[in-house]
């Protein structure tokens, strides 16, 4: 039987994708293994299944119950910024896409050229008005700097003006307002971008690590990533506490990633097909 060059194609291109994926996930599947494999300075790639100790995950959140503690912060925090930045986001580029004042193309390439300010250059400035309103060790000291982003808007506003604006014209003859029309039309058909949007801010500022440990003194107050370089200290010759506490971190990073996974694929696909 012959093989068809689609045939061959289609196969390259699943052998391509299973290496990558292999390639992406032999990080997670090393941790996995270290941190089963026991408190031992020479790991191995592939553990010996009768040494296996799933109760060092258990271990770690009892020895270091602030762990918790630090999750929890990371969570509250990310969730909040993300939710902040969609709701700003959104309502500054209906504004720019379908409002019409003075000075709008001009504010439009001010929020953009904040893009091109590095974090660095904001931190001082930031920390100062922070700690004149006395919010260190707060949790909104943590967010309430991150609650607009430029390129939320920037993006949100590319994606509104992909809307047919006919659908705008239809729901103002049936008497819809502005915010009516963005909560019940906008919102809805921008959902792929959204999504990607809410990923892309969760997933960062999961990931901060100056601002936190610029802004927290306590060790309460700590985000995941400042606490795991502090545990990763304290337990430097223990590689599998390491590794069992750097993988219950990343478990709620998953969360987003498991509900938001359509919503992200099809704003990732949004255009490739056409008619």
């Amino acid at each position: 039987m012959s093989v068809s060059l689609r045939q061959v194609r289609v196969f390259s291109t699943y052998v391509a994708l299973l290496l990558a994926a292999i390639v992406l996930l032999f990080p997670l599947f090393f941790s996995l293994s270290i941190a089963l494999q026991g408190p031992t300075m020479t790991p191995h790639l592939i553990p010996d299944v009768r040494d296996l100790d799933v109760s060092v995950f258990a271990s770690v959140l009892i020895q270091q119950p602030v762990l918790v503690r630090w999750i929890l912060n990371s969570f509250v925090v990310s969730s909040l910024v993300t939710v902040g930045v969609l709701c700003t986001s959104a309502l500054a580029a209906y504004a720019f896409s379908y409002l019409e004042f003075w000075g709008k193309q001009i504010f439009f390439v001010a929020a953009l050229g904040t893009l091109m300010i590095p974090f660095e250059a904001t931190l001082v400035p930031n920390y100062l008005l922070i700690s004149h309103l006395g919010w260190h060790d707060s949790y909104q000291g943590l967010i309430v700097p991150f609650l607009a982003s430029a390129f939320g808007i920037f993006l949100l506003r590319q994606y509104f003006l992909t809307i047919p604006r006919e659908l705008r014209e239809a729901a103002t003859l049936d008497g819809c307002g502005h915010l009516r029309y963005l909560w019940s039309f906008m919102l809805p058909l921008s959902r792929p971008a959204l999504a990607t949007l809410g990923l892309y801010t969760f997933l960062s500022t999961w990931n901060q690590f100056y601002w936190p440990l610029l802004v927290t003194d306590s060790t309460q107050w700590r985000t995941t990533q400042i606490g795991i370089t502090i545990f990763h200290s304290s337990e430097a010759q223990i590689l599998n506490t390491q590794m069992a506490a750097t993988l219950i971190i990343l478990i709620p990073t998953l969360i987003p990633l498991i509900f938001g996974q359509r919503q992200l694929v099809r704003g990732l696909t949004a255009g490739i097909l056409k008619d």
